[in-house]
This record gives structure tokens, C-alpha cells and sequence, in this order.
């Protein structure tokens, strides 16, 4: 049987989902009201804004956003329906395939972001102090690494 949580450490991990929710689901609600994109559209944008070409294999696209591939292709799809992103072949192997943003995604990404880091910065960094920031990314940062290792049994 696996030891329960002591309190501390369960009043922080359930101050951490709830708040962690409270945020998510706040910024995808302003995302939309402001854009019509959510947030894993904006995600997808973004890095798709950063790549080379503004394209990334289909798989590198799912790691990045932690998507399943049906996750991913689902959502490129409905993407390309609405003209923010396409699905190539990719040049260098005929059997992949690559996410591609279109001209009509970079505007989207461009007109939302000014509002999203305007959500960001009220609902999230306004309120924290430099040192409470260092420290979110630190913890962060050591438990995405940690998570991206081989997976527990």
C-alpha cells in the first residue's frame, strides 16, 4: 500500500490542482472570447511559429504539446478546416508527414497574442514576485525533466 501524503504535501497538491485548473480554464476562456482559438490551437501556433519553415514533423508536434498522434491529427485537422494550419508530406521522407502553419494561422497567432500575454500576465505573472518566479520555473522545469524520462512502471 503506498504512504499517504502528509498534510503539507497534500494541501499542496491540492492547492496545485485546483488553482492550476482555475488558471487553465481561465485563459482558454479569455483566449476564445478574444480570438475564438483554444488553447491548443494557440499552443500549436506557436510552435509552429518557431520552427524552421513555420512547419514540424507531425510527431516532434505531438511530443511538444504532449498530444497522442490521434490527439495531434485531430487537431491539425480541424486547423485545416479553419485555414490555420495544413498537412504536407514531408520533403525529406515521402512517409511522414509535417504540420504546416498558413498564412491565416501566423495572423491568428499574431492578432490573439497581445490578449493571451495580457491574460498571462493579470491572471498569473502580475501577482508573483521575482523570487516566486524563479522558483516556479525551477520546479517546473525539474519536474517537466523528470516526466520526460522512461516511464515508471
Amino acid at each position: 500500500m503506498t504512504e499517504s501524503l502528509d498534510r503539507d504535501r497534500l494541501a499542496a497538491w491540492r492547492a496545485y490542482i485546483e488553482a492550476s485548473q482555475r488558471l487553465f480554464t481561465r485563459l482558454e476562456d479569455d483566449l476564445r472570447a478574444c480570438s475564438g482559438l483554444s488553447f491548443a490551437d494557440y499552443h500549436v501556433l506557436v510552435l509552429l511559429s518557431e520552427a524552421p519553415g513555420q512547419r514540424l514533423r507531425m510527431g516532434e508536434l505531438a511530443d511538444r504539446l504532449v498530444f497522442s498522434p490521434s490527439r495531434l491529427t485531430y487537431q491539425i485537422s480541424s486547423m485545416q478546416r479553419r485555414g490555420l494550419a495544413t498537412r504536407q508530406p514531408c520533403p525529406q521522407d515521402g512517409r511522414g508527414s509535417e504540420a504546416v502553419l498558413t498564412a491565416a494561422g501566423l495572423l491568428a497567432l499574431r492578432e490573439a497574442a497581445p490578449h493571451h500575454l495580457h491574460s498571462v500576465r493579470t491572471h498569473l505573472m502580475d501577482g508573483l514576485d521575482d523570487a516566486e518566479v524563479a522558483a516556479l520555473n525551477r520546479i517546473f522545469a525539474r519536474l517537466g525533466r523528470r516526466l520526460q524520462g522512461p516511464t515508471a512502471p
